[in-house]
């Protein structure tokens, strides 16, 4: 009855929590989540459910309190496969944890141990998922305590190696810290200004407080009375621009926040600055322009991804630059073209309304009340500052936007990929750098036609045909035998297709090459001098005089009655190679054969073979190739009658080949 009740209360909650888009996780809140469906998982598991039951449940939570929430209703499908997938992740490593525990159990039975210890418990977290808490509870109901201390420092040695948890210049005890004593805190003009009259109230150079700062190597940095810039927070990264004295100038390459203070890094440029100067702060306007373009089309992707994937693909993070976007958001699933075709076309829609951008500060409650979005876990200070777009798009914000959609002027969405458990993540362009993009898709579309000679719709199969015929040529000089290359006919050459047509050609033949799509023109380029290259070597192939297994039977010398061949045959090919040692082996014995070829300027393979009586004697062409492959700057082996190495040097090679005559000589005589 205990564990049903246990497994009832853990999935109610976690159905809640789910619908409110608190994934299971590692950290913070999504931890929780995470350990209260292990928990109940477990509880199933030691009443001998072995396969994921919870998310079977959820229908039932919903039932039972979906009168007094409603909107449970509608994500039930997404709650079930998040916890579906939380289960069976778990229950592929619970076994094996649980044997672990087990045998840990036994071990401080037979031993007399009374505490788990910390580190082995932590160790069992990093491999099996099993979490300290469901540890401890089963170390309870065997009468043993848990050592949480050498757990927590188990992890934070763990945080430590792995570099996590580092505290860097700004929120180390020093110079800002005696600033943010004496200023207390920055005005902030950035939402109505990009320039203003400000007040030094402090300066740094490298670690140290100054009173002035002129050029130097170190990092310096400027705070003050107030200031137009915006500090990076929320996503947005801070601004660019410049502060100006009467006796010099800084350049200001980022602006951080710490505290209630706005701290701007750069350098000075020209003369120099004291505490107490007044200066003239400007924003870079273009860039700060860029960014605004950039913040609102992330507020109007994310209302775009809500349309589309549901109400649970919530903000998960983001990064706003200069007319470039990151959004992460909440989703299991990958998103096929066709939606994400969609949300980017809804999202352009939005921008091409012309939707009056207005912010407004607002009490928290009345905020709520508007619909205004908040995302679980955040903390809002109360009143909030509230942005919306048109009437479709509320949210809580601090950053700086356009005043109208339209201003946006362009967007388009680069890349979609998966980075977490139940996180995607959307990059995409606005204004300038969207079109730069489009024309830089249209160039390229044009420069592969004329490179393949093909119409625009024909374009993904001949890259393909070209990626195909390097191949077979490679295959052909390895083999020895002829392949014959597919040539693209032209077929779907059309070429009155729109931009994104145009971009759907340049994606498909990036995806054919798994390349980004800005390098499918270099890459093409760089296949068709490949084939030339590679054509080249093979009529070389064919042009040289060809050896027989009677000709290298005349190269041999004679080492205590055994026939030792060791040859270098220009132009030759792996293939070959062996099948010339096969030929000799049938028509002599005892014989060993080392024998080695050149492909290109930077590529030897080296082959050795010796005959089965030898093999039975203990002689191996693996330990021949293996104790040579180094001098030519490679390495390989196989086995002890037939063994293959490549290298890089072909420069040493006729050295090589002295040292393999000199290795087989010792091993035979000795």
């Amino acid at each position: 009855g205990r564990r049903i009740r246990r497994i009832a209360d853990h999935v109610r909650a976690c159905t809640m929590a789910i619908h409110e888009n608190v994934y299971p996780d590692k950290q913070k809140e999504n931890y929780v989540i995470r350990r209260l469906l292990r928990r109940a998982v477990l509880q199933g598991h030691e009443m001998g459910l072995r396969d994921p039951f919870l998310f079977q449940l959820v229908p039932a939570v919903v039932e039972v309190i979906g009168a007094p929430y409603p909107d449970l209703k509608t994500t039930v499908e997404n709650v079930q496969k998040v916890i579906k997938k939380e289960e069976v992740a778990f229950l592929g490593t619970l076994d094996d944890g649980l044997g672990k525990i087990e045998k840990i159990f036994a071990s401080m039975s037979s031993g007399g141990a009374k505490t788990v210890d910390g580190k082995e418990a932590f160790d069992l977290y990093q491999t099996w998922g099993i979490p300290a808490e469901l540890f401890e509870s089963m170390a309870a109901e065997k009468s043993f305590a848990f050592d949480w201390d050498g757990y927590k420092t188990a992890l934070d040695q763990h945080a430590k190696d792995s570099g996590a948890g580092q505290v860097g210049v700004m929120g180390d005890f020093g110079p800002i810290d005696d600033i943010k004593r004496e200023s207390k805190s920055t005005n902030f003009l950035g939402y109505d200004s990009v320039e203003s009259e400000c007040v030094i109230v402090g300066l740094i150079d490298g670690d140290q407080r100054e009173d002035a700062i002129s050029s130097s190597e170190n990092q310096q940095m400027i705070v003050l009375d107030q200031t137009p810039f915006y500090a990076e927070s929320g996503g947005q990264v801070g601004d660019f621009g410049v502060i100006r004295s009467s006796g010099g100038e800084f350049n200001v390459t980022d602006v951080q926040k710490n505290g209630d203070i706005f701290v701007h890094l750069g350098s000075v440029t020209s003369g120099s600055l004291s505490q107490g100067d007044k200066v003239t702060a400007s924003v870079d306007t273009d860039r700060r322009t860029g960014i605004c373009r950039a913040h609102t089309a992330t507020h109007i992707l994310h209302h775009s991804l809500q349309q589309n994937l549901g109400s649970h693909a919530q903000q998960r993070g983001s990064k706003v630059v200069d007319d470039v976007l990151r959004f992460d958001f909440a989703n299991d699933d990958a998103i096929s073209s066709e939606q994400l075709a969609k949300i980017e076309q809804d999202t352009i829609k939005w921008i091409e309304n012309g939707e009056p951008v207005k912010w407004e500060t607002v009490g928290l409650e009345e905020a709520r009340g508007q619909g205004a979005m908040m995302l679980f876990g955040e903390k809002y200070p109360d009143p909030v500052r509230m942005v919306s777009v048109g009437g479709f798009s509320k949210e809580l914000c601090g950053g700086t936007h356009v005043n109208n959609s339209s201003e946006i002027d362009c967007f388009e969405i680069i890349s979609e990929d998966n980075i977490s458990s139940g996180t995607r993540r959307i990059e995409a362009l606005t204004g300038v750098k969207a079109k730069e993009n489009q024309q830089q898709v249209r160039e390229s579309v044009k420069e592969l036609e004329k490179l393949l000679a093909v119409g625009t719709g024909a374009i993904p199969v001949a890259v393909k045909n070209v990626a195909q015929h390097v191949k077979d040529l490679k295959k052909q000089i390895t083999s020895g035998k002829v392949a014959v290359a597919k040539e693209s006919d032209g077929a779907d050459a059309k070429s009155d297709l729109d931009y994104y047509g145009l971009r759907g050609v340049l994606r498909e033949s990036a995806r054919l090459l798994s390349c980004p799509q800005n390098d499918v023109v270099g890459r093409v380029q760089a296949m068709q001098g490949e084939i030339e290259s590679l054509k080249k070597e093979i009529a070389t192939l064919g042009a040289t005089e060809k050896v027989t297994a009677d000709d290298l039977l005349g190269m041999a010398e004679e080492v205590s009655g055994i026939q030792v061949i060791v040859q270098h045959l220009p132009h030759s090919n792996p293939n070959l190679l062996r099948q010339l040692i096969d030929q000799v082996r049938k028509k002599t014995e005892p014989v060993a054969l080392f024998l080695a070829t050149t492909q290109g300027s930077d590529k030897v393979v080296l082959v050795a073979g010796i005959s089965r009586g030898l093999v039975e004697k203990g002689f191996s062409a693996g330990d021949w190739v293996k104790e040579i492959a180094p001098m030519v700057g490679g390495g390989g082996g196989g086995k002890p009658d037939l063994a293959q190495a490549g290298g890089k040097k072909p420069e040493n090679l006729k050295p090589a080949l002295a040292a393999a005559q000199e290795f087989m000589t010792k091993q035979l005589v000795s």
